[in-house]
């Protein structure tokens, strides 16, 4: 019950250091190989294009059946769409560490073209808050990953605020870059990223009508919301048990959102695509088998719901440097020594 209180009122103050980069160099230095996967992967450029080819295509297809199909649009939009675009979702992402190809700017063309069946423009100022999110991780003033404290005192831990809060995740997600501290989110990519969205949203509804523009905003919907995808966002850094801040899953869903699940992996080393995480637990195993970690994002789904040990205050938030009597838990050997020991997944 003690916890309870505390999750309610504010996220858990931690006095150390994101353990990300310290694990990182400890890895490095006893696997040296691991560089190897530092590469980039240019196949996922034809992922993410054949991706928007596929939502087109479906979306043609419930254009002509009309509105009266509302239901399969639904049902269609929860089974392929929501996996799809979440699939896009982790280009996006790979395309903001430069991971496709060696030129930013095609890097950048990659995430606007995968972010067209999402109908709005966030590829780019994704790029932007979630850079900062690795670099300032758990710092309220630069990571948007955190809730706003509004924003957390509005949901609290009723069921059925957090899965509206869920449902509705991408609109609460867009009220948090204006808090941060010195981030400029609008350049000319922003316009190119905006301009696109808006010629690709106009062009299904003329080719399509509104019943072909309906799937593709029930997929986006699902796609980072109330679905077991949107589990990810819950899974990634949400947690009850603190001496540990961030998660990976090991599930099956990883085969279909290209091994987003491999979260403490990408945190450790963001140089390696998607594609190489699953080598990079393999070759370092006594880097991950210590960890905590999901095995069913569907599970997640329901236990961040109902059980009222998780709020959006359920997060660690690095105090101010000049607030930490003690400022690290690393080592003078580079090691962390924080980590739990207890190789076990987090059951429902």
């Amino acid at each position: 019950m003690h916890n309870l209180k505390v999750m309610e009122a504010a996220f858990y103050q931690s006095e150390c250091d994101q353990p990300h980069p310290s694990r990182a160099r400890a890895i490095i230095k006893a696997h040296p190989e691991v560089r190897q996967l530092m590469v980039r992967n240019p196949w996922t450029a034809l992922i993410a294009v054949s991706i928007v080819i596929l939502q087109t295509v479906i979306a043609c297809g419930m254009g002509k059946l009309g509105f009266s199909y509302w239901w399969l649009s639904l049902l269609l939009a929860f089974c392929i769409g929501a996996f799809a675009n979440h699939a896009n979702y982790v280009i996006i992402h790979d395309a903001t560490h430069n991971l496709i190809f060696r030129n930013p700017g095609w890097n950048k063309m990659v995430a606007v073209i995968a972010d067209l069946p999402n109908l709005t423009p966030g590829a780019m100022g994704f790029r932007v808050y979630h850079l900062k999110h690795h670099s300032h991780q758990g710092d309220y003033e630069w990571d948007a990953d955190l809730a706003n404290h509004w924003e957390a005192r509005l949901v609290g831990n009723k069921w059925y605020r957090k899965a509206i809060w869920l449902m509705l995740f991408p609109f609460f997600q867009v009220t948090r870059p204006p808090r941060l501290k010195a981030v400029k989110m609008w350049d000319r990519w922003f316009s190119t990223n905006l301009v696109c969205a808006i010629l690709y949203d106009v062009a299904i509804i003329y080719f399509f009508g509104w019943a072909g523009f309906l799937y593709l905003v029930f997929a986006f919907l699902f796609s980072i919301g109330l679905h077991p995808v949107g589990a990810r966002w819950i899974q990634e850094h949400y947690t009850y048990d603190f001496d540990q801040e961030t998660f990976s899953y090991y599930g099956p869903i990883n085969r279909l959102a290209l091994n987003m699940g491999y979260h403490n992996e990408h945190h450790d080393l963001p140089s390696i695509p998607w594609n190489n995480l699953p080598k990079l637990r393999a070759i370092a195993p006594e880097f991950y088998g210590n960890l905590k970690y999901h095995s069913s994002w569907s599970r997640l789904v329901l236990q961040f719901i109902f059980d009222k040990r998780y709020s959006l205050y359920s997060r660690v938030e690095r105090m101010k440097q000049n607030d930490r009597p003690q400022a690290t838990r690393e080592t003078a050997n580079g090691e962390i020594d924080n980590l739990d020991l207890s190789a076990r997944p987090i059951r429902f």
